[in-house]
């Protein structure tokens, strides 16, 4: 590739104006684009260091709030107003809908059950016995192994680790809770070294790799499902026979019957998610917010769980077990998504589970009000009226 190809940048600080200004002026060169909105940002270029390369400035993403939302949470409690980027119309009235059926039914019950984050490395040996002898030795060295680990981070604590043996590999996945960040980096450094270690005690040679992928870093994966990645969370509400009916004109045992059978197309289809759309709440909250977006793929994942009441209410829930949310790290700290975290006291330490809660607490709102509106007759109607942009 010739020079003239090459993108700018500044050995020495890359993160100015005058260079974001000099890569949108190379970019209209070589393509024609002209970054005007792009490059009107309000934010000092000084905070961005560790979130972004090559940077030419600000995609200006719409947000909407949605609420209140009541949440009866052992760490979130009261009415909290959700923030929510998107692009699509409706998305924002629908969660809002939602949400005040929840409130009119007194409000809906979160609790996080558990919160890991793993790196799952891969070791190799000559045949499978000495892989199995190597998995009862880590269970003899745990306390040495957690205690390396821990060396290099102050929040990180190495909380056990899981084994299988595959041909002559054993997988180990090491889980870790991260305090209020999600964790992905900090797992990492924290197994690099345990392995080192492992490597230079094992009594057995052995050989590895960081990542055998059974961590399932932003991949969805059934092992998460079943033994969590980030938080496990669930929210879940009675829904009041006469509040569905004034709110949605729809019917309890309408609703439970239409969600028997969208668990059949969900299970029939092989879908991570059996309810309406846990991803649209989950994506336009992370956005707004500085969370990683591509954990949405693991963090959507879920169950969406009823049973039609002998008074004719409906229990409603939805379990999330790999909600991957963050209060501090990443990008949490930047002016306007900490301002959207701020907007549900959500910034700091000790906010990553109420966060969770609240996120989970949407999840079950969106569900409740798509899966009203597509019994209702409302759901192509109101994408008509609210989500045209021609």
């Amino acid at each position: 590739m010739s020079d003239d190809m090459r993108i700018p940048r500044n050995a020495e600080n890359d993160h100015t104006d005058e260079m974001a200004k000099i890569r949108r002026d190379f970019i209209k060169e070589k393509t024609g684009a002209d970054l005007v909105h792009t490059g009107q940002y309000s934010i000092d270029t000084s905070v961005l260091p560790g979130n972004v390369e090559n940077f030419i400035g600000i995609v200006q993403m719409p947000v909407g709030v949605a609420g209140p939302v009541h949440v009866n949470g052992e760490h979130a409690n009261g009415h909290f107003y959700v923030p929510m980027a998107t692009t699509e119309g409706t998305l924002v009235a629908s969660y809002s809908r939602g949400m005040r059926v929840i409130n009119e039914c007194g409000g809906v019950k979160t609790t996080v059950v558990e919160g890991w984050m793993q790196r799952a490395p891969a070791f190799i040996f000559e045949d499978a016995r000495q892989a199995r002898d190597f998995g009862v030795w880590i269970n003899e060295n745990f306390d040495e192994i957690k205690a390396v680990s821990e060396t290099t981070t102050r929040i990180g604590k190495l909380e056990h680790i899981q084994q299988w043996s595959v041909s002559k590999t054993k997988y180990l996945r090491f889980n870790y809770t991260t305090g209020d960040a999600s964790g992905q980096n900090m797992v990492g450094k924290a197994t690099l070294v345990a392995c080192e270690w492992i490597k230079a005690n094992s009594p057995i040679p052995c050989r590895y790799m960081l990542s055998g992928n059974m961590d399932t870093d932003k991949k969805h994966s059934h092992l998460n499902m079943l033994h969590s990645r980030g938080k496990r969370v669930i929210a879940e509400i009675v829904l009041k026979k006469e509040v569905l009916a004034k709110v949605m004109k729809v019917d309890t045992k309408m609703l439970a019957g239409a969600t028997t059978l969208a668990n059949v197309g969900a299970a029939m289809a092989g879908a991570a998610y059996n309810g309406p759309h846990s991803a649209n709440g989950i994506a336009s909250v992370y956005i707004a917010t500085g969370q990683d977006e591509a954990n949405v793929v693991e963090s959507h994942a879920g169950i969406l769980s009823h049973e039609l009441l002998d008074n004719g209410d409906l229990y409603m829930s939805v379990t999330l077990p790999s909600l991957i949310v963050a209060t501090f790290g990443g990008g949490t700290g930047l002016p306007t998504q900490n301002e959207c975290l701020q907007m549900m006291g959500c910034v700091g330490a000790g906010k990553a589970n109420k966060f969770a809660e609240i996120v989970a607490a949407t999840v079950l709102a969106g569900d409740i009000s798509l899966g009203c509106a597509v019994i209702a007759g409302h759901w192509v109607s109101s994408h008509d009226q609210m989500g045209r942009n021609r």
